[in-house]
C-alpha cells in the first residue's frame, strides 16, 4: 500500500491562518481596524491592500454600508431594491443628489458599496491630485450615468451598469474654473491635465475593482468606467 506523504509545514500554516481569521472575526485578537479584514471600511482611512475586500463585504450588509457612507460628504437617500429585468435592477442602492461638494452634473442611482468606494477615491485620490497639479480642488463631477440595463459593450454578459454598480466619469471642474475632460485632455496639449488624469486612473485602481479608460478601447475614449464588480482590471 502506497502512503501519501504530506509536508506538515503548509498544513500548520494553513491551520494557523484559519485560526487567526476565526479569532479576528470573534474579536479575540485586536489589531488596528484599517488592517482588520473583518472591520468595515472607514472613508477617512487611506486605501490599503484590504480596502477593496472591505468594500466588497458591504454588498451583503446594507445597514452597515449606509452607516459607512453617512460619514462621507455625499448627499444621498436610500432607495428600495428594484428588479427591472432578469439580469437588471439594483439592491443596497442609494440616490445621490447633485448638491454635494463636489457636486455631480446630475443625480443618479448607484449601489451603496460603489458610493463608499467613490467617497474614498474622492478624498484620497481625486482631491489630493487636484491640489498637486493645480493648487485647487474639484467642485463638480461630470458623469455619463450609472444604471443602465444592458450587456457589456460588444458582448452578452450583463454590464456592472445593469446593477447600478458602475459609474462613468467624463470630466470635472476645479474651484478656479479649470475644466478637464477625458475627451480633450487625456491626449491633449496640456501636460498638467494629462498627468492629472493618469494619476486619477492609477489611484482609482487602488480603490475600485474595475477601472477602464481611454487606453482600454475606443468605447472608453471619453470617460473612466469605475465599478465594484467581481473581477479586477486596471486599464
Amino acid at each position: 500500500m502506497r502512503r501519501l506523504c504530506v509536508h506538515p509545514l503548509p498544513l500548520i500554516l494553513g491551520l494557523g491562518l484559519a485560526g487567526a481569521g476565526l479569532a479576528l472575526a470573534a474579536g479575540l485578537i485586536r489589531i488596528p481596524d484599517r488592517w482588520n479584514p473583518f472591520a468595515p471600511p472607514v472613508i477617512a482611512d487611506a486605501p490599503n491592500l484590504l480596502t477593496g475586500w472591505k468594500i466588497a463585504r458591504l454588498k451583503d450588509a446594507p445597514d452597515q454600508c449606509l452607516t459607512v457612507l453617512k460619514t462621507g460628504p455625499l448627499s444621498f437617500t436610500p432607495v428600495p431594491d428594484r428588479q427591472t429585468a432578469e439580469t437588471c435592477g439594483f439592491e443596497n442602492a442609494v440616490r445621490v443628489g447633485n448638491a454635494g461638494d463636489p457636486r455631480f452634473s446630475s443625480g443618479f442611482t448607484a449601489s451603496c458599496p460603489l458610493m463608499v468606494a467613490w467617497s474614498i477615491f474622492e478624498r484620497h485620490v481625486l482631491q489630493p491630485a487636484a491640489r498637486r497639479h493645480f493648487a485647487s480642488r474639484v467642485t463638480r463631477i461630470d458623469h455619463l450615468g450609472t444604471y443602465a440595463c444592458r450587456p457589456v459593450r460588444g458582448g452578452s454578459t450583463p454590464s456592472q451598469h445593469a446593477t447600478a454598480n458602475a459609474i462613468d466619469i467624463a470630466g470635472m471642474v476645479l474651484a478656479d474654473g479649470t475644466r478637464i475632460s477625458l475627451t480633450h485632455d487625456w491626449s491633449g496639449d496640456d501636460a498638467r491635465k494629462r498627468a492629472f488624469l493618469r494619476d486619477l486612473r492609477d489611484g482609482a485602481c487602488e480603490v475600485f475593482r474595475g477601472v477602464l479608460g481611454p487606453d482600454y478601447n475606443a468605447a472608453h475614449r471619453d470617460h473612466f468606467h469605475l465599478d465594484m464588480g467581481r473581477w479586477t482590471i486596471c486599464r
